[in-house]
Formats: C-alpha cells, sequence, structure tokens
C-alpha cells in the first residue's frame, strides 16, 4: 500500500467525518409539553436542570462548570440573559468574551445538555436592577416592566438582539435550547396580562412558533399573569411541601407536565446579615421526592458564582444591598469545588439513571496564598472625579451608571447646632472644611445628621456612594445620588428655621478601572484630602503582589472600610468591613506569573494599615456590626394592656395565605401581630409574609416598612429576623428563638398613619407548617413611645 493511496484515504475517511458530523449538527429535534410529561424528540423527558449565570463565572472555567452539572447528574444548563450587561449603553450591544452566551450554550450542547433560556428582560438574580440597564432611568417617567412606549421599544430591540444570537441554536435548529421563559416572577410584580402578552409576542416573532415557552411564579400568585397557551411553572425552596405548591396547578392543569423552575438550594447574602445556609437533606429530599413523582426540576443555584464589580443587586422593602458573593450555599461552591451538598445530590441522581455519572473534573486552577503587601501608593478620591455641572443631580443625570457622587454647597451661618436631612442613595458622607461630620446609611434608613454651630457661610462636601440598585418588586426605580431637596433645621427653643440647600456643584466619580488609574497618575489635579474613620484617607491605593503559579485564591479585605477591588484590570466587586464577606474571590485566570497590580478604592477609608493578603479559604460569615441586629430594645415595646385589639381569634392549620378581616376599619402607624398559641402547642412561631389591607381592600405598600418591636428572633440557626416577615420572599421568615416563650409579638411600623382594615398572613411552606401561628392578636395603633 502506497503513501499516496494512504493520504487518499485518510483524506476521504476525514470527509466522511467532517459530513457525518456536520448532519449531526443540524440534525432537528423538537421539545413539547405531552400528557403529564415533557416529550424530548417525542419520547418522556424529565428536565434535571442546573442553573448557573456565564457573567459570574469567569469565561475561562465555563466548560469546567458545565461538567461539574454533568458530573452531578443534571441533564439541562439554566440561564439567565442579563440585559445590562449585553448593552451597557443605549444602543450599544456587546456578545463578545465574557458577554458571548452563545458560546457558552455550545460549551453546553458540547458536553452533552440541553439548555433553557431566560431572555426577561427581568431577571432579578440579586443583580443590579434585576438585569435591567440603569440608562432606562434617564427617562425620568418611564415605567419599568409595563406596556410604557419607550420601555417596549427597548425590549424588543433587545430581544431580537438576543435571539439573532439565540435562536439558532434551539433544538429545532439542532441546537441545544429547549425552552424559553416570558419575563419572570411577573406575579411578584404586579397583575397585566396584556404586558406579559407583549413579551410572549416579541419572543414568538424572533424564536418561531415551535419553540416552547414557559412562564414561572409562585404557587400563590401565579394564576395572576398565567397565559392559556404557556406551559406553567412553580418556583419556590427547599423544605416547601410539594404536593401543596402543585395543588392548583394540578387542579387547572391536570394533564400538565410539572416543573420547579426555581427550587432554591440556598440563599443569597446581604451586607449586615449572617451567611445564609440551608440543609443539604432538605435539598437532596425535595429533589428525590420530585424525580419519584416525574416532576422536572431547575436548581437555582446549582453554581452561583460571583457578581463581580458593581453587578451585585439589592433587595427590597426598605434597601438591603448583596454581597459581591454570590455562594447561595449551592452543591458547587463560588469558586467551582464540589461541596457535601454536591456529593449528597450526586448519589440520589445516580438512582435516576442507567449509566454511570461521569468523573467530577478537577479544578482548573489550584489554591494559592499571597503574602501580606502594603499599598504604599495613595491617590486622594477627588483625584478620580470626571464631569462637573452646576446643579444637585442623580447619577442618571449625569450620565454614570456606578460610582459616587460629590456635591458641594455652602451652608449659611446657623450659630448653634442644626440638622442636615437629605434623601441620599445610598451612603452618603458629609464634610465640613475638609473635616468628616458624619454619615447617613440608606441600609438603616437614615436621613439627617448633626451638624456642628456655624459661625459663617461654610463650605461642605457630600459624597454619596451609590450601591446596587434594587432588583426585586416595585422599586426597582431606583436613582443614585441625592434625590430631592436638601435641608438644613435650626431649632432655637422659640421657633424652626429650615434652610433649602441651594447652588450645588455636582460632579461624578465612576467606579473604573480607567478612572482609578486616572486617579493615581493625576493626583496633582484637585487632590484635595478628605479625612474619615481613624483619619485615614479616602481614596485610591495601589500596589503590587506576586505570584510564582497563578492560582484561585481570596484576597482579605479586613483592613480596609468600603469600597471596590481591581486586580490586573478586573473589577473583583465591592466589599463593606460590616461584613459578612470579608474576602474577595479573587480567579486564578485573572492572575499572571510574577507581578500583578491591585487598585483598592477605599470610600470612607481603611480601620489599619492599608494592606491585603490571599488566603486559601474565603470568609463570608465574619460580622462587625455596630450594634445588634435585633428588635428587641424594651424601650419599643407598645404598652398594650389598655388597648383594644382589631382583630382576635384562631387561624387555620395548614399552609396557604390565610385572611384575617377586621370588625371596622383601625387608623394607626403601628401595627402589632400577638401569637398567643401555635398549632403544634409549642412556643416557637414563625411568619414568611404579612400584608396590610387599605381602606380600598386592596394590599399596603411595604416600601416604607419597618420593625418597630419584635420579642424574639431565631439568629442563631439562620437570618430569622422581623424584616423577613415583609421582605416579598416567601421562602423566607420571621422565627423566634428556640426556648422563647409564649406569647411572641412583632410591631411594624408601616411608615405613616395608615387606615387598616385587615391583614394577610403566610405561614412557613414546609410540609408540617413549623411555628404556625392559632391564637391570635392583632392591634393598630399611633403610639409612637
Amino acid at each position: 500500500m502506497t503513501i499516496h493511496f494512504l493520504k487518499r484515504l485518510l483524506l476521504f475517511l476525514g470527509l466522511i467525518t467532517l459530513t457525518l458530523s456536520a448532519n449531526a449538527a443540524t440534525k432537528t429535534g423538537s421539545f413539547t409539553a405531552g400528557n403529564k410529561t415533557f416529550l424530548l424528540n417525542g419520547k418522556p423527558f424529565t428536565v434535571k436542570a442546573a442553573e448557573i449565570h456565564y457573567p459570574r463565572i469567569p469565561r475561562a472555567y465555563w466548560e469546567h462548570r458545565i461538567k461539574m452539572c454533568k458530573a452531578l447528574g443534571m441533564n439541562t444548563i439554566c440561564i439567565y440573559i442579563f440585559w445590562n450587561i449585553h448593552e451597557p449603553e443605549e444602543g450599544h450591544f456587546n456578545f463578545t468574551g465574557q458577554n458571548d452566551v452563545a458560546a457558552f450554550c455550545r460549551l453546553a450542547q458540547k458536553n452533552g445538555l440541553y439548555v433553557i433560556v431566560r431572555p426577561g428582560p427581568y431577571v432579578c438574580a440579586e443583580w443590579e436592577m434585576g438585569g435591567l440597564p440603569w440608562w432606562l432611568l434617564k427617562k425620568k417617567d418611564i415605567q419599568l416592566r409595563t406596556r410604557d412606549p419607550y420601555f417596549m421599544q427597548r425590549v424588543d430591540i433587545f430581544e431580537k438582539k438576543v435571539a439573532e444570537q439565540l435562536a439558532p441554536l434551539t433544538i429545532q435548529h439542532g441546537g441545544p435550547i429547549i425552552m424559553v421563559q416570558v419575563e419572570n416572577e411577573y406575579g411578584s410584580y404586579g397583575e397585566d396580562k396584556p404586558y406579559v402578552s407583549a413579551i410572549r409576542d416579541d419572543l414568538r416573532k424572533y424564536w418561531g412558533k415551535d419553540l416552547t415557552l414557559f412562564q414561572c411564579d409562585w404557587a400563590s400568585n401565579f394564576t395572576k399573569n398565567g397565559l392559556d397557551d404557556l406551559l406553567w411553572t412553580m418556583n419556590f425552596g427547599t423544605g416547601a411541601d410539594i404536593d401543596a405548591q402543585f395543588k392548583r396547578l394540578g387542579e387547572l392543569r391536570p394533564n400538565s407536565p410539572k416543573m420547579c423552575s426555581e427550587f432554591w438550594s440556598g440563599w443569597f447574602d446581604k451586607w449586615g446579615a449572617r451567611h445564609e445556609t440551608r440543609p443539604a437533606k432538605a435539598m437532596v429530599d425535595g429533589i428525590d421526592e420530585m424525580l419519584s413523582k416525574g416532576i422536572s426540576f431547575s436548581l437555582y443555584m446549582t453554581h452561583g458564582g460571583t457578581s463581580f464589580g458593581h453587578w451585585a443587586g439589592a433587595n427590597s422593602p426598605g434597601f438591603a444591598p448583596d454581597v459581591t458573593s454570590y455562594d447561595y450555599d449551592a452543591p458547587i461552591n463560588e469558586y467551582g469545588q464540589p461541596t457535601p451538598k454536591y456529593w449528597e445530590l450526586r448519589s440520589t441522581l445516580q438512582k435516576y439513571t442507567d449509566k454511570k455519572l461521569p468523573d467530577v473534573p478537577k479544578s482548573p486552577a489550584p489554591i494559592i496564598n499571597f503574602n501580606k503587601i502594603q499599598l504604599n501608593e495613595f491617590a486622594p478620591l477627588l483625584c478620580g472625579t470626571d464631569s462637573t455641572a452646576k446643579g444637585c443631580y442623580t447619577f442618571e443625570d449625569m450620565n454614570m451608571g456606578w460610582g459616587s457622587m460629590a456635591y458641594e454647597v455652602t451652608l449659611p451661618a446657623t450659630g448653634k447646632l442644626s440638622v442636615l436631612t437629605m434623601d441620599a442613595h445610598d451612603y452618603a458622607q458629609l464634610f465640613i472644611d475638609g473635616k468628616f461630620v458624619g454619615k447617613t446609611d440608606r441600609v438603616k434608613n437614615e436621613r439627617s445628621i448633626v451638624l456642628p454651630a456655624l459661625s459663617k457661610p461654610t463650605k461642605a462636601l457630600i459624597v454619596v456612594e451609590g450601591m446596587g440598585r434594587i432588583n426585586f418588586g416595585r422599586a426597582i426605580k431606583d436613582y443614585k445620588g441625592i434625590l430631592g431637596d436638601v435641608t438644613l433645621t435650626v431649632d432655637d427653643s422659640i421657633s424652626e428655621l429650615t434652610y433649602k440647600l441651594k447652588d450645588f456643584t455636582s460632579t461624578t466619580i465612576p467606579d473604573t478601572y480607567e478612572q482609578a488609574l486616572h486617579a493615581l497618575t493625576h493626583k496633582g489635579a484637585n487632590a484635595q484630602t478628605l479625612t474619615g474613620q481613624n483619619n485615614n484617607g479616602i481614596g485610591y491605593y495601589r500596589g503590587y503582589f506576586m505570584i510564582s503559579k497563578p492560582g484561585d485564591t481570596f484576597i482579605n479585605m479586613e483592613a480596609f472600610g468600603k469600597g471596590l477591588v481591581y486586580v490586573n484590570g478586573n473589577a473583583l466587586g465591592r466589599y463593606w468591613h460590616v461584613g459578612p464577606q470579608q474576602t474577595l474571590y479573587m480567579p486564578g485566570c485573572w492572575l499572571k506569573k510574577g507581578r500583578n497590580e491591585i487598585i483598592v478604592l477605599d470610600i470612607i477609608g481603611p480601620y489599619s494599615k492599608p494592606e491585603v493578603f490571599g488566603q486559601n479559604k474565603p470568609e463570608l460569615d465574619k460580622l462587625n456590626l455596630e450594634k445588634s441586629r435585633l428588635h428587641n430594645n424594651p424601650g419599643d415595646k407598645l404598652d398594650l394592656n389598655s388597648a383594644t385589639p382589631a382583630a382576635q381569634g384562631s387561624l387555620k392549620a395548614g399552609n396557604g395565605w390565610q385572611t384575617i378581616k377586621f370588625a371596622a376599619p383601625a387608623k394607626g402607624r403601628l401595627l402589632t401581630i400577638v401569637a398567643e398559641s401555635t398549632q403544634k402547642g409549642d412556643d416557637k412561631v414563625a411568619v414568611a409574609e404579612i400584608y396590610a389591607i387599605g381602606a380600598d381592600g386592596k394590599r399596603l405598600s411595604r416600601e416604607a416598612w419597618t420593625v418597630k418591636y419584635a420579642d424574639s428572633e431565631d439568629i442563631l440557626s439562620g437570618n430569622n429576623t422581623a424584616d423577613k416577615a415583609y421582605d416579598l420572599q416567601e421562602s423566607t421568615f420571621w422565627q423566634t428563638a428556640k426556648g422563647a416563650a409564649l406569647p411572641h409579638r412583632i410591631t411594624i411600623d408601616l411608615g405613616a398613619n395608615e387606615t387598616v382594615t385587615g391583614i394577610e398572613i403566610l405561614p412557613r411552606a414546609e410540609q408540617d407548617v413549623p411555628g404556625a401561628i392559632k391564637g391570635y392578636k392583632v392591634y393598630v395603633t399611633a403610639n409612637l413611645q
């Protein structure tokens, strides 16, 4: 056999292989809803989906995380599409590099996994503004998540761009995408079927009529916006009563496949609260039960990853910003390693396949340390300024998405103590003659600062840092900077004099690596020194650390106060001394052998020497709080001995919402619920959600609600503080501590005097309804003692 003949034979075989591969790649398929089951290419199929988010994983690690999901026993990857990373500026789209979602989907298919796509336009995900671009807010009268013409125009453009990337990858075209979601949990936002229908029509227009579309919501609200021609799925967490979650769906659509489109494996963390965890057994038992009943699921999250840069959002009511880590207590941890949850779930999922699961892949990077280094190069914060305008403007007015704003204003002579009041989003510091005077923190609902006596008109500087925009609920229209008037009030015991401050100058300080470099290399300009906590500098710090072999590490930020970190130009995310997160995940793929640059922007100043080090494990559960998170100050406990209850009686046993109607409307600012007994006869009380009903029979807004008093809160076994009773999340709850005796009470400040005609109350969602209240009294009072 000649060499020439062998070459021709190999060429021929190669052409056959290429032809077969091309045919396989273009082979069409189908995914539909059959009789109580999904049908993949006409055969019954149970979806076992792993939710992971491509922006929260460095691209170099995408395939490893996908392989981890495959080895866990999953057959599908579920992803959100984050509008704001793909259209950072209006009309400028980016689907390249870290944003190449089509490449991510092809990697899933390469590894034998299908894909579910959730393109919003709103996604929540504890992500900045729920995935909506901040620049939408430049149009002041915009109505988000409605049929507002401008909003819908931009949504249409976005969905078209997404479809251009992903529609060729549907199963009908031989790709991995089997389902696409319409909007996201809209029942928790409002009731507007025409809007949801418009989103559906947009997706049909760009994805084609054959693709299966679905919508997800909670069992308590999915009928509000459920469209007849869409598949309905439920979202709920570990420990939930699964039969109860699907009961109403089974009544309305007895032959529909059942799917939990978000089965919450853990929970997200907020600054100033403990790291959230959920028991592995509850997660595994829930998935085992669903699979034994033929119920499909998507595990949210299977791997959470990291909200790098400024992408972490904030929750509402109130303002509760999310930490940078999105570890989520998931089976695959933040840095891609299997946890005990992973191994337990893998053993369970192995039962539901005839094939041996693939070996768990090795991590693509080792875990390393690096020694403590000092960041000796410094530039004051005002070296990072950019645009300036006369007037008091928001970030959005100044065309800035993220960062800080410096507001200059002249204060009048007061001659005595005064109070400055403002609505600053989110963390504001006041400096008079360059010296720190006080701060307001939106997390704590602070709005005022006491000023010293001013003998003459005095220049003041207000620096406002914006944190993540609210990502859930009606408050997602979340402007940053100073909103509305800034006033100065002087009380001389005879009369009260209030000044409305005028003649502001607003200057932007963007959160970008480029701006940080500019500050450090041009520190001669605007080099005004601000002094803050412990008289340490507020501004930019730079240093370098040496690495002999790149690997994943965790940069300890405990010496610093509050700000953002860049390494080799990559934005790692926010840090805050209050915790619980004290380290930032540094992916090894962003490091290099030899010298690596680190820049720290600290907007309140370090607590000690400006130094950092790399450790071999994260610190996600260390709090440094000024005061207790409990709401049990004895001075806030109302004297109800002479008060008349607006309602009293007994609640029914079991899951689900219950309504308590008052015999007559009650007017007041404080709503108190007293639990006198429980359904189980023990002392433990738990409440998942509370609503107050107004005079018009509708639920009152909870945006202004705060906890006035709670006699007991369980913060040892979880973040079961009283504010969880109105946090818009049915899977979180206020729960009393072990051993605390009945009766238990919670008092909520409604934010203003309201007319209340009743309340709605939801117990925990678990099968045995732990902590369910039986005997109760409800009070509405005006007493603010």
